[in-house]
């Protein structure tokens, strides 16, 4: 069901923010520009049509991938990794805690000061750091070495509120528990394997190598305050666990952000588990069996891939691999958008005789100013005209025209 809703709202989303732009030429321009626009714009609301048999035959095609990659280690496009979770937090947990959530091009650091089921959460701070380009593609000392620099300047900032309800046992030694988006192996509930660098990164190393040894070097570098690593999860463990903290009924877990990915609690898990490294690993009766499945991964004759996607994939990074990711992560939903209207442009002159020098950027428009396009109700459409001359340098008059003019006069439906 998720991934039946995922799907519709992302093709909604995208076709919708296209529109927009489209809609604030159409008075101001011949009408042959705009029609064979809207031609343009038809074709591709068509091709991410996902109607219920479709959805039904993507649902399909996803369960028997997650039980083919339970019953055999590399036996599905779903890597479907066990963890080690003893057990999920229940709201009892009292003390401070620190949490490094690396997801994407930003991380997160945070401090939470938990005073058990009466109290809950007493106080908490963050900081998001966005991770600078240079850092995606260089190496993973480099990398976890900027992580460990802004994690400390996180922890001097710490103030004495935290500091009395300090759970360190007299040692001074904060414990942090780590979440992080890459596909790992894990053999314990904190060491993992980094299996593939994902999410735009390309680090010439540190496949194979353990995360949390990579962190806790690059921490132990930096001078004046002592931390451990104390726990790995992923971040769609952590998402599930942070649910459960509040609802004991919480056992899915789901991302919708820079990358997509999902966790559960599986029920049918057999005792022994075969790790990407060939280790077999017994898993404890009174674990439980949380598995996150990777489905970024996923791929299926079913989704309703256009033009669009396919040139995406095979600039990108990673050609061939992550398909679904690229088709509704937040990383590549503002690019699809983009080369939509840079077609448009081309072809139907949508912006004038030539098309804008900014239009043909690259990953200039991104996704939170295509969802600022998307969710523009003003009668206007000031918020697109708006995104259309910051982004792209597009300059023009606005007249007022509903969005549904366009989309409900389409014959094809989403």
């Amino acid at each position: 069901m998720t991934q039946m809703l995922l799907s519709t709202a992302v093709a909604c989303a995208t076709v919708a923010a296209v529109a927009a732009a489209v809609m604030v030429w159409q008075k101001f321009h011949k009408h042959s520009h705009c029609d064979q626009a809207l031609v343009l714009l038809y074709e591709f609301r068509h091709a991410c049509a996902t109607p219920l048999y479709v959805l039904r035959h993507i649902s399909e095609h996803v369960a028997l991938e997650m039980q083919a990659g339970l019953n055999q280690p590399g036996g599905s496009q779903l890597m479907m990794l066990p963890t080690f979770i003893e057990k999920l937090p229940n709201g009892c947990e009292k003390g401070l805690f620190y949490a490094l959530d690396l997801s994407g091009t930003n991380f997160r650091v945070l401090r939470c000061l938990l005073g058990g089921p009466n109290a809950r959460v007493i106080k908490q701070e963050y900081e998001v750091v966005a991770i600078p380009r240079a850092l995606l593609l260089g190496t993973s000392e480099e990398l976890f070495d900027f992580i460990a620099q802004r994690l400390i300047s996180f922890i001097k900032l710490e103030g004495p509120e935290f500091q009395r309800g300090h759970n360190w046992n007299g040692h001074q030694i904060r414990e942090l528990g780590l979440t992080i988006s890459f596909p790992i192996c894990q053999t314990s509930h904190n060491t993992g394997i980094l299996i593939k660098w994902t999410e735009g990164f390309k680090i010439a190393d540190g496949v194979g190598k353990d995360v949390v040894a990579m962190l806790q070097s690059a921490m132990d570098r930096q001078k004046g305050f002592q931390i451990r690593v104390a726990v790995l999860i992923n971040d769609t463990v952590g998402t599930m666990a942070g649910g459960h903290y509040w609802n004991d009924d919480v056992m899915v877990g789901v991302i919708l952000g820079t990358n997509t990915n999902a966790c559960y609690v599986e029920c049918n898990l057999p005792e022994d588990i075969q790790t990407k490294s060939g280790k077999m690993v017994n898993i404890p009766f009174y674990t439980l069996p949380v598995i996150y499945m990777e489905w970024g991964r996923f791929w299926s004759s079913h989704l309703p891939r256009t033009y669009i996607d396919e040139q995406l994939d095979n600039e990108s990074v990673n050609p061939g691999d992550r398909g679904f990711e690229k088709m509704t992560g937040a990383m590549y939903l503002g690019e699809i958008v983009r080369r939509v209207l840079a077609r448009m442009a081309q072809e139907a002159n949508l912006f004038g005789d030539s098309v804008p020098t900014k239009l043909k950027q690259p990953f200039i428009l991104l996704t939170l100013e295509m969802s600022k396009m998307h969710a523009d109700e003003s009668p206007d459409l000031r918020i697109v005209d708006k995104v259309l001359k910051d982004v792209f340098d597009v300059r023009m008059c606005m007249q007022p025209l509903k969005i549904q003019d366009i989309i409900c006069d389409s014959s094809y439906t989403l």
